[in-house]
């Protein structure tokens, strides 16, 4: 199981490590702490030492009820972090959290080497067109509506029946327009209860019925802090648990904010497996 990021061929029969990196002012874990230059190049030093093998970069919040940001910020936001990373790091492989076509446009005619997009094309019909045009690994994630609406759009008659569904349907058009390189994410926290969230981890091997790699991003979420009764800050060690359970399940991507504990997993994981 291959994904081919700027010519280098990424085995994912080993899980693999997302960092999370925002330079939004308004995330709901580390908004805002990552805006100055040396805060973003420490951080990705940080990650990349740790052993994160791609860095996520987001500059726009898909919390619940996020703010409106308009295109252009977005790519204001993006762009010159996208250049600063490559400038110090130019083997890092960068993933960038949108789900508009000209921003993944602009982010890899910067460098960036794969889109992770929340609606997988649904909120703009031009994203599978630059995907295939630029030929790079696309992560496409389930959700309903936008970050505005999606809590409003949590009924569902059997959720992850209807998730296979709407994967397969996406996984076909990718595949008409010649997408080679797909991962799946389930999007946990995104319209959907936290009930749910945990229905769909306690099935989520059933993802693998696609045969595609699946990215689990769990990181300090409300299912793991509201659950808990505790704060994101505090949330490290129920992220550390449900991202070895999403291992067992076949997870190949733990995106997270704390890269450290996450290859650790993976390390005791894979022991287990050998």
């Amino acid at each position: 199981m291959f994904i081919n990021c700027k010519g280098e061929l990424i085995d994912l029969t080993i899980p693999k490590v997302m960092g999370i990196l925002n330079v939004t002012p308004n995330s709901f874990f580390d908004g805002g702490k990552y805006k100055k230059e040396d805060e973003i190049i420490s951080q990705v030093d940080k990650m990349l030492s740790e052993g994160a093998t791609f860095i996520d970069i987001g500059a726009y919040s898909s919390k619940p009820s996020a703010e409106f940001v308009s295109e252009q910020e977005e790519i204001d936001r993006i762009v010159p972090a996208i250049e600063l990373i490559l400038k110090h790091f130019p083997e890092a492989l960068l993933s960038i959290d949108t789900f508009r076509a000209e921003v993944a446009k602009a982010s890899i005619e910067s460098g960036a080497a794969m889109i992770n997009d929340i609606a997988a094309g649904e909120l703009d019909d031009k994203m599978f067109d630059v995907i295939a045009k630029y030929n790079v690994p696309y992560i496409m994630m389930h959700m309903r509506g936008n970050p505005q609406t999606m809590q409003s759009l949590t009924q569902y008659e059997d959720i992850v029946k209807e998730m296979l569904f709407y994967f397969s349907e996406k996984v076909q058009q990718a595949r008409a327009l010649g997408i080679n390189d797909l991962i799946l994410d389930p999007g946990f926290g995104f319209a959907k209860t936290t009930d749910q969230n945990y229905e769909v981890m306690q099935k989520m091997e059933l993802f693998n019925l696609l045969d595609l790699p699946v990215l689990v991003g769990i990181s300090r979420k409300s299912m793991i802090y509201k659950t808990l009764d505790i704060t994101p800050q505090e949330a490290l060690n129920g992220t550390t648990f449900l991202n070895t359970i999403a291992l067992m399940k076949g997870a190949k991507i733990l995106r997270v904010h704390d890269v450290k504990e996450a290859v650790e997993c993976v390390t005791l994981f894979n022991k287990m497996s050998l």
